[in-house]
């Protein structure tokens, strides 16, 4: 059973910092994806940062040079620095996984279609 576990986030100030920590567990696979959403209240879940099993990533432009995304994939590990927080950063931060063996396309997509997605850690930044 694929668990994942997010832990990290927290009530900052503008310009401030958290390093957000998703434990993963269960999840195997040679080809994979990993990412970052956020949801803020009365908003759409937007996908903030992924990373996949061939070196690529990507970054949603409202984050690009203040957050990053890496993994440890010794200890099944997915992690999000933020630096630089804003107001509007402030949401429930999810991370999700996803096999994308033979699989052709986008790695968000797949991960919006089939990903398994833990529950979730607010970060909440104040002006």
């Amino acid at each position: 059973q694929v668990q994942l576990v997010e832990s990290g986030g927290g009530s900052v100030q503008t310009g401030g910092s958290l390093k957000l920590t998703c434990g993963i567990s269960g999840f195997s696979a040679i080809h994979y994806c990993m990412g970052w959403y956020r949801q803020a209240p009365g908003k759409e879940r937007e996908g903030v940062a992924h990373i996949d099993s061939d070196g690529g990533y990507s970054y949603t432009p409202s984050v690009k040079g203040r957050f990053t995304i890496s993994q440890d994939i010794a200890k099944n590990t997915l992690y999000l620095q933020m630096s630089s927080l804003k107001p509007e950063d402030t949401a429930m931060y999810y991370c999700g996984v996803v096999d994308t063996e033979g699989r052709e396309g986008s790695c968000l997509r797949f991960l919006e279609e089939s990903g398994y997605w833990g529950l979730g850690t607010q970060v909440t930044v104040s002006s």
